[in-house]
């Protein structure tokens, strides 16, 4: 992303740390590049579950590469702050961010994006979210996972031991529950009848990282 559009979206948000936290974000993060790629050429709405302060929102609408965009999340001080950057960007009409469990039905049926979310949950959630975000695809439809998997890597340790500092900060209300292993992710979502495809998007990070793409093609 052009060096003045990140600090654009950066500049949105009110607090010092948040400002920082954004630009440095969509500087290395690969999963927002990622995620408009997939979806450009696809112009359906984005239901974005787990979406923090909105920012993959920002970043799809500045790349023009979404039609419509729903975040959700259970943490309200995020959605507030997400929705100053928005009032202060100009953008509260063209994207939208709820304070709601990702567990509820929406009234969009489009893309669905869970980014870093499903570890935050225990085994049996993730099933249930999983069935959520496939109910919520359109025909064309691409659930887009970004999530760390469980495997014998550094990076997967690495990647825990950062978690914890992560939840001690008191930034995420709650810390890592279950670790899911790719199986556990493509098994359901092929049995849902959606086409799966895993790779790794460790980017320039030393964070475990991969990429699930299922896809609705009926």
């Amino acid at each position: 992303m052009d060096a003045t559009v990140r600090y654009h979206i950066a500049d949105s948000y009110e607090h010092w740390f948040q400002r920082r936290y954004v630009n440095g974000k969509l500087a290395t993060d690969p999963a927002y590049a990622a995620v408009a790629a997939l979806v450009a050429d696809r112009p359906l709405p984005l239901l974005d579950i787990g979406c923090g302060i909105g920012l993959l929102g920002q970043y799809l609408y500045a790349q023009g590469a979404v039609s419509g965009y729903l975040g959700l999340d259970h943490d309200l001080r995020k959605i507030e702050a997400g929705r100053r950057a928005l009032r202060l960007a100009g953008l509260e009409r063209q994207l939208q961010l709820r304070h709601a469990d990702g567990a509820n039905t929406q009234p969009m049926r489009g893309h669905v994006a869970l980014l870093d979310v499903l570890h935050y949950l225990p085994a049996e959630g993730q099933r249930a979210l999983l069935a959520n975000a496939v109910a919520h695809l359109a025909p064309g439809g691409l659930l887009i996972i970004r999530n760390v998997l469980r495997e014998r890597s550094w990076r997967y340790l690495f990647t825990r031991l950062s978690e914890s500092i992560l939840s001690a900060s008191g930034w995420m209300g709650v810390g890592a529950q279950h670790y899911p292993s790719a199986d556990e992710l493509r098994a359901p979502l092929e049995a849902a009848g959606l086409v799966v495809t895993l790779r790794p998007l460790h980017g320039r990070t030393p964070f475990d990282s991969y990429l699930i793409v299922a896809e609705r093609q009926d």
